[in-house]
């Protein structure tokens, strides 16, 4: 059992299970009824995605301080009390079922889905090799 971290919209891995999206915002132009069927995700929990603010300056950073600013600000995000919680729920949930979660972004070395396998990892999660 483990957390598999992917791309949403990208073709679902053999026994990869419920899809998570972790995104500020569902995919444009597609319709709800098209999440899942279009392998974007079956349920929405932005609960895990960088605020507003935050998804800004990761979109516009250029440069690995950029980058580092956005990511030392995510952390701190998710290191608040009810992200911290739902960390550690979803570390202890990999260990008994297969599930992904991702987002958008073509680049995971510059995508929040990348520090998201960490925080997870530290949480104790069960992270799948990809």
């Amino acid at each position: 059992m483990a957390i598999r971290i992917v791309r949403l919209g990208t073709p679902r891995a053999a026994g990869e299970g419920l899809r998570i999206g972790t995104v500020r915002r569902p995919p444009r132009g597609v319709p709800k009824s098209q999440f899942a069927s279009g392998n974007w995700y079956d349920v929405w929990f932005p609960n895990l995605a960088p605020s507003a603010g935050n998804v800004q300056a990761a979109m516009a950073a250029q440069t690995d301080k950029e980058w580092a600013a956005f990511a030392r600000k995510y952390r701190a995000e998710m290191a608040e009390p009810d992200a911290s919680r739902t960390l550690d729920l979803l570390a202890a949930l990999s260990h008994q079922s297969n599930f992904s979660m991702g987002c958008y972004c073509e680049n995971e070395a510059r995508c929040h889905r990348s520090l998201l396998r960490e925080l997870l990892a530290q949480h104790g999660a069960e992270i799948a090799a990809d």
